[in-house]
């Protein structure tokens, strides 16, 4: 701001003076200025230290600053680093099956302390836990949930995914209608509030019904717990 008010003030009120300047003398700040703003030895660490991608990035929009202008350099750079951004999400994301006792080979090996830590599943209960947001860019995992003949009640852990979008809620209403052709209670719990709201938003919670919300694992075991006495 101290800058611009100066640069104004030079214009209107020192312009005559200004104009006797030499301009060699102007094209030598002008050099400086260029220099300090090129932050060279920072691009260097980041060629170094950055992951390839990240230099693809950062080289495409060097090239078409210099090439073509800030504008085109910005726009394409932040495309780039939005698909990158969507990549990486999608490749943390990822759904795992809960390893249940009787599929342990070790369990004999178990010390009791481990013991308190582990929660009895239901029987014909399957619990998935869903770690990252659910996108469009990782939606096709969902699908790979296990719908089995003789599973009753399928739960999905939702406590680590902190996002939804319209195209993740859709793969959701997939699963939910192979669960209902199966007649499988689907259970969600742990849903945090940007995924509830959008849930609600498109009637979902009354598609599967509210009491199938739960607030936590605990509380979702024992609705699974209901389901496989009723």
């Amino acid at each position: 701001m101290v800058h611009a008010v100066v640069l104004i003030l030079i214009l209107v009120v020192l312009m005559p003076y200004a104009a006797l300047i030499p301009m060699p003398a102007i094209a030598a700040i002008l050099f400086m200025v260029a220099y300090n703003m090129s932050g060279w030895k920072e691009f260097a660490g980041m060629l170094k230290r950055s992951p390839k991608s990240d230099i693809l990035v950062l080289i495409t929009t060097f090239v078409l600053t210099v090439a073509f202008d800030l504008v085109v350099a910005i726009e394409v750079g932040i495309l780039m680093a939005a698909i990158l951004f969507m990549k990486r999400m999608a490749d943390v994301t990822n759904i795992q099956s809960w390893q249940y006792m009787e599929e342990d080979t070790e369990e004999d090996d178990l010390n009791d302390s481990e013991n308190i830590r582990l929660k009895k599943v239901p029987k014909n209960t399957l619990v998935y836990e869903i770690n990252g947001p659910m996108f469009f860019g990782a939606a096709d995992k969902f699908m790979n949930i296990s719908l089995d003949s003789r599973i009753n009640v399928v739960i999905l852990r939702m406590r680590s995914v902190p996002a939804m979008d319209a195209t993740a809620l859709h793969a959701l209403e997939e699963i939910s209608k192979k669960c209902e052709k199966k007649r499988i209670t689907l259970i969600l719990s742990h849903v945090q509030e940007q995924p509830l709201h959008m849930m609600q938003k498109a009637g979902y919670d009354i598609k599967i019904g509210n009491e199938n919300f739960c607030e936590n694992i605990d509380a979702a075991l024992e609705r699974a717990a209901e389901i496989a006495l009723s």
